[in-house]
């Protein structure tokens, strides 16, 4: 690593507040030059831009723009249109809010950021101009000019002053994810650590895969990075996908196994080996050479009367094949990814499809229960401030449409609010002592950077650190926007106390509606969930849904990553066949297997689409515990009918696939018995 790589490295969060205050200072004094109304804006939304990463600093600005104009104009028509039916126009307000924060919450990906802004801008553009609804569309757009200057600082300054760029970072955590899957990976097949000690790693890889994919998608804004390196890094993580449900099926083949007699010694003896070369760093590539070639030789040929320790050992040893494959392609991508070289020059042993953004879960019920969530907060702040006549109150509500759709996206709201309303007190504080005590006396810009700059980047540093990120970021926007600081100090305790209590009654009438609105909390997510994987299983298997591998496969590792995040309130059996991956292990079986069998005669097929209909039927209403035992005969009958076809690669991966799912869905049954009808054939 070279040197000021590592400076950054160690010193991330000091780079990162001095660069984002110099940014609000630069901000700050344009617009004060160019005499705009409300210049802390431009100071504010460079806080609310910036990021550590050149490229996510980028996007969110991209994603700022358009969030922005798109609140305009929503403002610019309901405002002057609604302003004389403030119960209508309250409803109108509350439901755009809503709106826009369920397509946030369902997309999910950075991009989402656009819907946030554009549902929550309106409150913000439009609340504090209703008594002056004549003026909107100029007020509007000059709050927009000072936005936009605010987004203009932050990514020029992200992109000059010591830039860390998105690709770097997804380098450095694929590194240490990979090394991580290495050691998981050598455990299993040295039988090392227990059941659960892989099943809590595992979950902390699906977190962690989930965070690169998510930085993955700002790749495309970062113009330092080559194509060739966001091309590497874009199959690398295909390739990471595959990774984690094939340790899991090897793990449940190899569990298979040994409940049966044990693995073969030939296999055990690879098994070790390829343990030892990834102990090594996989950095041999003619270790994995001979690998191939020695589980070429042990792997058996099955008969038709081939046992079950023979079928489960023939799928044992070609994913022990696919790993090989898949960690000397990730060890190729690495490489050539760091000398900045076209990937497509080399020799990888899988060929995939082109790179597509990975499906991710998305859950409209929950997506909707907490976007009316906020909405109703709205409304009541609104009730509120209608009944009272109370002048201060329309910041009430634009404080409930704010706070509501930065905290929706809780399971449970209630201590996220209990910690925003600590936050909202020491930006109280703040704000306090500065207009009154701090900028009284300050009679230069240069005097009010100097003022300003120990709160500030005290605050940057915050924002810059995993513990404390989104309390960092509160506070330096929030301080930003209260001190509202103008081109000469004015000040009026009347109006602070005012702007105070309601900023106050918003967050705590916000917390209030939310609370009672959302109660079901984390566990009824986490099995919410659960039966999703399960439902999509049912869909595999019934035909219901695209046999796409990598969508998938893509799908139910997010939703892994979102399990663990909960993995507390998980029960114990869901959580063990969530960790295991055992419905996505199942879903990519039953693809492979539909797949094999259109090289087979019809009387399998038949059995096989027989079995995968009883199958979704099951899985449609299942969320734990064992499935019907009707399934294992089924099962026993199909496999007995694929051995009995001639021998063809179609018939050993139709095999393959079969066993697999006995292997996951029964690991505790007994070997396989057909059922034969009095005529000899397979019973369907």
């Amino acid at each position: 690593m070279n040197q000021p790589s590592s400076f950054l490295s160690r010193h991330s969060a000091s780079v990162f507040a001095v660069r984002t205050f110099a940014a609000a200072m630069v901000a700050l004094s344009i617009a004060l030059l160019l005499d705009m109304p409300r210049p802390y804006w431009a100071m504010a939304s460079v806080y609310i831009t910036s990021n550590e990463l050149t490229g996510a600093t980028s996007s969110k600005a991209v994603y700022r723009v358009l969030g922005t104009l798109i609140g305009a104009t929503g403002t610019i028509v309901l405002i002057p249109n609604l302003v004389n039916a403030p119960e209508l126009l309250s409803l109108a307000m509350a439901l755009w809010a809503g709106v826009f924060l369920y397509f946030s919450l369902i997309d999910g990906t950075p991009r989402s950021y656009v819907f946030l802004l554009s549902g929550y801008t309106v409150a913000l553009l439009g609340f504090p101009i209703l008594s002056t609804p004549e003026s909107t569309f100029d007020i509007v757009s000059t709050r927009v000019q000072e936005i936009l200057l605010g987004i203009a600082c932050a990514s020029i300054a992200s992109r000059i002053v010591l830039p860390r760029t998105v690709a770097d970072t997804i380098a450095a955590r694929a590194e240490a994810w990979l090394a991580n899957m290495r050691q998981l990976t050598v455990d299993v097949l040295t039988g090392h650590s227990s059941d659960q000690e892989h099943d809590g790693e595992r979950m902390r890889l699906a977190a962690a895969a989930a965070e690169i994919d998510q930085l993955s998608r700002h790749l495309g804004f970062e113009t330092v990075t080559s194509a060739n390196t966001v091309r590497g890094l874009e199959l690398l993580r295909q390739r990471m996908l595959l990774l984690h449900p094939l340790l899991a099926s090897i793990e449940a083949r190899k569990n298979a196994l040994i409940s049966h007699g044990g693995v073969p010694p030939a296999i055990a003896d690879v098994s070790l080996r390829i343990a030892s070369w990834l102990a090594n760093g996989d950095q041999d590539g003619q270790d994995a050479d001979r690998l191939r070639a020695i589980l070429d030789e042990v792997q058996p040929q099955l008969a038709t009367n081939a046992s079950w320790t023979e079928i489960s050992a023939v799928g044992l040893a070609v994913r022990l094949r696919n790993l090989i494959d898949i960690m000397r392609d990730c060890r190729l991508l690495r490489e050539a990814t760091a000398d900045g070289r076209d990937p497509s020059s080399l020799a990888l042993a899988l060929t995939l499809d082109g790179p597509e953004p990975g499906a991710r879960h998305r859950d409209h019920g929950l997506a909707s229960w907490a976007a009316a969530a906020t909405a109703l907060s709205v409304v009541a702040c609104c009730a509120f401030w209608i009944a009272t006549g109370w002048t201060d109150g329309a910041s009430a509500a634009l404080f409930a449409a704010l706070v509501g759709s930065f905290l929706a996206g809780q399971d449970d709201p209630l201590p996220a609010f209990r910690k925003f309303f600590g936050v909202i007190l020491v930006v109280i504080v703040v704000t306090g002592i500065y207009t009154f005590g701090i900028l009284p006396r300050v009679t230069t810009f240069e005097m009010l950077v100097v003022a300003l700059a120990p709160t500030f980047l005290l605050f940057g540093w915050m924002t810059a650190r995993p513990a404390t990120g989104s309390t960092g970021s509160w506070l330096a926007i929030f301080t930003s926007v209260q001190l509202a600081l103008q081109s000469s100090y004015s000040a009026d305790f009347g109006a602070f106390a005012n702007s105070s209590i309601s900023l106050m009654v918003g967050v705590a009438l916000t917390a209030t509606t939310c609370g009672i609105v959302r109660t079901l909390g984390a566990a009824w997510i986490a099995n919410r969930l659960v039966r999703s994987n399960w439902r999509t299983l049912a869909a595999v298997a019934g035909r219901s849904s695209p046999q796409d591998r990598a969508a998938i496969g893509s799908l139910m590792q997010h939703r892994l990553a979102l399990l663990a995040a909960r993995i507390t309130v998980v029960p114990a059996a869901a959580r063990s066949d969530a960790a295991n991956l055992l419905q996505l292990r199942t879903a990519l079986n039953i693809i492979d297997v539909r797949h094999a069998s259109l090289g087979l005669s019809h009387a399998a097929m038949a059995g096989i689409d027989a079995l995968f209909n009883r199958l979704a039927s099951a899985a449609r209403t299942h969320t734990a515990g064992r499935l019907p035992d009707e399934l294992i005969g089924r099962l026993d009958d199909a496999i007995a009918s694929t051995l009995r076809e001639p021998a063809s690669k179609n018939r050993s991966d139709a095999l393959i696939g079969l066993s697999g799912i006995r292997a996951g869905l029964f690991p505790a049954a007994g070997s396989y018995q057909p059922r034969l009808s009095a005529q000899g054939s397979i019973a369907a």
